[in-house]
């Protein structure tokens, strides 16, 4: 029981802990110092979305965007490929700025309880779910047009581990504050909202090989699984889970939070009809 959800939260954490590391010692290296022996690459040479906005100038002009690196190219295969297997599990498993919206929600959830998560009402909810694919549009668009990396003006995930420097724009530090204050009241607001790379992922919940699966014939109706879903995904009322906005966080499942065995699970689904 649990060890998903388990080692989903281990891995959260180291993955966490490890790009901090790495960032600092970029820090160090950029001075003379660091650590010798471990990365002192740039968050931007780590970051797969890096491989997505340069991808244009690269297959047009053989170039990368400013400031990205061949290691994001790789590094965005590699992510693509896991959630072509498994889905967009790079969200819900890797992802520190994810990782910290979570842990804020935790707070939330303690002071809002039941009403965390539900501030929304569901008509604004699911036109703001298609927010990301616009800011996605917009930045590969633009990055694209100027060849200069964009999204770094706004970017969340390089405020979160470089607000310190000179390098960090003052409006991506205001956009990550305005995330971890949101996170107390909505789960994942970036994710949900405006992650654009998230948005690249998504479309893997239509194709991937192994799917969250509800087995009707099981279920119970107890909603356990609607309850827990951090991204508001009605499981209950679906045989295959392919929503767009599912992270892959296992929390849902019959290992976590159904109570009945093998009625949510995550396996090898050959789609062949029914909700979805």
């Amino acid at each position: 029981m649990f060890k998903h959800l388990k080692k989903r939260h281990l891995l959260q954490l180291f993955f966490f802990v490890l790009i901090g590391i790495i960032a600092v010692n970029h820090t160090l290296a950029e001075s003379g110092g660091g650590i010798t022996w471990l990365s002192s690459a740039s968050l931007h040479a780590i970051c797969p979305f890096g491989g997505v906005v340069t991808l244009y100038q690269l297959v047009t002009l053989g170039t990368f965007v400013q400031k990205i690196h061949i290691s994001s190219v790789i590094l965005m295969g590699l992510v693509f490929l896991l959630a072509v297997l498994f889905g967009p599990v790079f969200c819900g498993w890797v992802c520190p700025l994810g990782s910290i919206q979570e842990w804020f929600g935790k707070i939330g959830k303690k002071i809002f309880k039941k009403r965390y998560n539900q501030f929304i009402p569901k008509r604004v909810d699911r036109v703001l779910r298609w927010l990301r694919y616009v800011i996605l549009a917009r930045v590969l668009y633009m990055t694209a047009m100027s060849g200069y990396l964009v999204f770094a003006e706004i970017d969340p995930y390089h405020a979160l581990y470089n607000f310190w420097s000179s390098e960090t724009a003052i409006l991506s530090i205001i956009v990550l504050l305005v995330v971890l204050v949101m996170s107390l009241f909505v789960e994942r607001p970036w994710c949900k909202y405006a992650c654009p790379y998230g948005a690249v992922l998504s479309i893997t919940n239509k194709i991937s090989i192994f799917k969250l699966k509800r087995t009707e014939s099981n279920c119970i109706n107890c909603k356990k699984c609607d309850d827990v879903c951090p991204m508001n995904i009605e499981v209950s009322g679906k045989d295959v889970i392919t929503d767009l906005s599912c992270i892959r966080c296992m929390q849902c499942t019959s290992e976590n939070s159904c109570p009945v065995s093998d009625t949510v699970t995550i396996e090898p689904v050959q789609f062949q009809g029914g909700r979805k």
